[in-house]
């Protein structure tokens, strides 16, 4: 946070279920300051989204009277106010179909999420930074790769979102890691790099033995002295393995990109390249606030 605070033009929010990232914008789409905090979604009751984000704004110049462009669980039927689904096919939705309302004198624009009748699937945020990724590279045709918690796999063509699937596979590791029979044998933040290829080789040769071999992770520690390292490694490879064998149809023969540069996204891109997949890494700087800008100068008609 800046010592002092330039008078903002607009306001960018990414609400997420655990976090709340908010930049103060100039009409160029420059950064004049960023802050961020543990108020999710997740923490608030619907009454008090308004005064968290006023709280995280108290300090700033005019802030009172601007235009706020949020994205994220915000819009959630839990959230702030719901901002309807838009459904595949079709661009990255922008404020032309925000939820708007005037909260006295901030002008609020909720994006709305994406999604998919069949198979069901939803997303809130993750549209926001396909919008950033297409406003770098517009004419991109091929799969987006978004890793985390609940990992989305994108096809687009033409500008659009066509189809998408979501995997808990992040969500699970977590949930294996902390609270399973598991957690005593991979209680480690290190990383065993041939013991994740290993895994990954034989959880595509034989997909439907998942079960059975993430109990195996308990067992090796027990009667052969398996790692923590290895074993964490492995647990990633064995979910991420079933993922991939899944979303095959997604990645076979596809252009992908991975995005993200973190350790979970470069788990993704190996495995990937691993099958021979045409794979590259995006790295996002913040593809979600390159989507915030670009819809706010939709808003305006472009930057000043």
């Amino acid at each position: 946070m800046n010592d002092t605070i330039s008078k903002p033009d607009w306001i960018a929010v990414d609400w997420g279920t655990t976090h709340l990232r908010v930049w103060l914008m100039d009409n160029r789409g420059e950064v004049l300051d960023h802050r961020c905090s543990d108020q999710g979604m997740g923490v608030l009751a619907r009454g008090t989204f308004e005064p968290t984000l006023r709280a995280m704004l108290s300090d700033v110049p005019g802030a009172k009277a601007l235009p706020v462009i949020i994205c994220g669980m915000a819009g959630s039927r839990q959230g702030w106010a719901e901002a309807p689904y838009a459904s595949v096919p079709c661009p990255p939705p922008g404020v032309a179909q925000a939820t708007r309302f005037q909260v006295d004198g901030l002008a609020v624009h909720i994006l709305p999420g994406i999604k998919q009748d069949t198979p069901a699937d939803v997303m809130r945020g993750e549209e926001t930074q396909i919008a950033g990724f297409l406003a770098r590279e517009p004419t991109f045709d091929g799969i987006l790769c978004l890793p985390g918690s609940h990992t989305k796999w994108v096809h687009i063509s033409a500008g659009e979102i066509v189809s998408f699937r979501t995997y808990m596979t992040g969500e699970m590791f977590a949930l294996l890691g902390k609270q399973s029979v598991l957690r005593h044998s991979v209680d480690t933040t290190e990383w065993d790099q041939t013991a994740f290829d290993a895994g990954l080789s034989d959880t595509l040769s034989r997909p439907a033995d998942l079960a059975a071999k993430l109990f195996s992770l308990r067992a090796e520690a027990l009667l052969h002295d398996l790692s923590a390292p290895a074993a964490r490694a492995r647990l990633s490879a064995l979910l991420i393995g079933a993922e991939l064998a899944s979303a095959k149809p997604y990645w076979l023969g596809q252009q992908v990109v991975v995005i993200g540069t973190t350790q979970l996204a470069n788990a993704y891109h190996g495995a990937l390249a691993q099958q021979g997949v045409a794979v590259r890494s995006a790295d996002v700087g913040d593809l979600t606030l390159e989507g915030l800008t670009a819809a706010f100068h939709h808003l305006t008609g472009g930057p000043k």
